[in-house]
């Protein structure tokens, strides 16, 4: 499945215009979080955009409404004569949207999200995060550093960035933050050119990150997921061997050296194109390279862990987890390779790069904790929602908060996604639970994408394999049902290894984050049982 490697993007995708002061946009699907974060982007470049969803209130309503953008209900009528572009999400198809439909009739280019990506990313110095873990919160990472650097950026993550403000965008050089799932640069302070740095979280499904033009590249891991696409390890492999291509002539590959997928990839690059700089990261890191970032754990204490990369000394972070520092360390590098293109010495701006770490909080559903209230018995209970939904991620992600919340008894309740995956990783996923106290299974959530009747692997299934590998696994298909089980088991004492408390986990890309709302209204009645932002 692998293509044949690009090394340069020949053309610039035309469908969106270059000058995009007064450009008028229609966005299909523009409540994604992706999809509002390069709202963000454009409309901070001058555009007028307009945009259509499903009648379902999610958080980015609010941050659309905040920008002046109602989203509307799908309708050709949302097509005007001064439409210039329509962007729209893959869940939809000019087959069965209207707005599409009609965009196609009339003549009206139209770009996938990750197509208009890659014509913003042609117009900057532009810095692409990939891997099969770990993007969304390196981006993020990024982000609030450079928020904390006097260079002209804007940033888009997969997710809500809590440091980056209280929408999806905030400014990097103002200081000013509006947002959180890109970290943008105000219409005011922001001046576009081939200079200003663009930090984007980019997609290996389907190839999307092949319509990225990156001047540099981070990379955080590689192994076999997606396999309704990528049947093998090595198409995957192949896929991001042939993004990393796209890098110019002395771009830079900044790698995990702690990975192995990471490793190869980096090495069949370096064959195809020994003109790329290749840069490590983590503690495999060759110590004594110039451009290598090697990083030596340190000690976890009073809610942060402190660790040191190469020269630039110790750091910390409020966010648990060695996968985290790790992902730090590579933002470290980025930026440092950032501020040395613009002329500046990164150990000028030691102080500045810890500063930004440290008010770094997480993301949505990344470690996100729900809430912190009491048990019945007046013990603490601390609820996290988290979108990891493939095996090395669980088991990271549970070591992480064994390390970090030592006082706790974890339970975890998990949604896997996708039966391909769970059926190719079904022994890896039963592994991951390690670090577990107690696992409630749930139902796995399916992709339109795929026929569950016709698979091999159930929820059911998933939870007796785990059994075979953990003494406290059950099944729990039904979200009321999982909650109930949960309410059952933080009734009991959390026994004299666990003094501090509980730790209950949703953990997936599903929706079980849903069973963490139940149990907590059930705790506190649903008027309290909010989020905590």
């Amino acid at each position: 499945m692998s293509q044949e490697v690009k090394t340069v993007h020949t053309a610039l995708p035309q469908a969106l215009p270059r000058d995009l002061q007064g450009a008028r946009l229609h966005f299909v699907g523009i409540k994604g979080t992706g999809m509002a974060a390069l709202v963000e982007i454009l409309a901070a470049r001058g555009a007028v955009i307009t945009g259509s969803d499903v009648s379902e209130r999610f958080y980015t309503d609010e941050i659309l409404e905040k920008r002046g953008i109602q989203a509307r209900p799908f309708s050709k009528d949302n097509i005007r004569d001064d439409t210039q572009c329509v962007i729209y999400s893959s869940a939809y198809s000019p087959e069965k949207n209207p707005d599409l439909a009609e965009a196609v009739r009339r003549g009206i280019p139209t770009l996938l999200y990750s197509e208009a990506l890659g014509a913003v990313s042609a117009q900057s110095y532009a810095c692409g995060i990939c891997g099969v873990h770990g993007k969304t919160t390196t981006t993020g990472l990024t982000g609030t550093i450079l928020k904390e650097l006097d260079l002209p950026a804007q940033v888009l993550a997969g997710s809500i960035i809590a440091s980056f403000g209280d929408s999806v965008s905030g400014d990097s050089a103002s200081g000013d933050s509006t947002a959180g799932g890109s970290c943008t640069m105000t219409a005011a302070s922001y001046r576009q050119s081939a200079d200003s740095i663009f930090v984007a979280e980019t997609c290996e499904y389907q190839r999307h990150f092949m319509a990225f033009h990156p001047k540099k590249i981070i990379l955080t891991a590689v192994e076999s997921d997606h396999q309704d696409y990528y049947p093998t390890y090595e198409d995957i492999r192949n896929a991001f061997v042939d993004y990393c291509c796209l890098l110019p002539e002395g771009g830079d590959l900044i790698y995990c050296a702690d990975d192995r997928g990471a490793c190869e990839t980096a090495s069949l690059v370096a064959q195809k194109r020994p003109d790329i700089t290749l840069i490590p990261y983590g503690t495999e890191a060759a110590g004594n390279a110039p451009d290598a970032y090697r990083l030596s754990f340190g000690r976890v204490e009073g809610g942060r862990q402190y660790f040191t990369v190469g020269e630039l000394g110790e750091f910390s972070l409020c966010v648990p987890g060695r996968h985290n520092v790790k992902n730090a360390a590579a933002a470290l590098a980025l930026c440092c390779r950032l501020l040395a293109r613009y002329g500046r010495k990164p150990e000028d701006y030691t102080e500045a790069l810890r500063r930004g770490l440290l008010n770094f909080k997480g993301g949505r559903r990344r470690s996100e904790i729900i809430a912190r209230t009491q048990t019945p018995s007046g013990q603490e209970l601390i609820i996290i929602d988290d979108y990891g939904h493939h095996p090395t991620a669980i088991e990271t992600t549970l070591a992480g908060y064994r390390e970090f919340y030592r006082g706790h008894r974890i339970i975890v309740d998990f949604m896997s996604h996708t039966y391909t995956r769970t059926a190719a990783l079904l022994d890896e996923f039963a592994a991951s639970f390690t670090s577990a106290d107690a696992v409630i299974i749930n139902r796995i959530y399916g992709s339109a994408r795929e026929d569950a009747s016709a698979s091999p692997v159930t929820g059911e299934i998933l939870a007796a394999r785990t059994a075979e590998q953990h003494p406290a696994v059950c099944y729990r298909g039904d979200f009321e049902e999982a909650a109930d089980e949960a309410f059952r088991q933080i009734s009991e004492p959390s026994g004299a290894d666990y003094p501090d408390g509980y730790l209950f986990v949703t953990m997936g890309a599903g929706d079980n984050w849903k069973v963490g709302k139940l149990l907590l209204d059930r705790l506190t009645g649903p008027a309290k049982g909010k989020r905590v932002e």
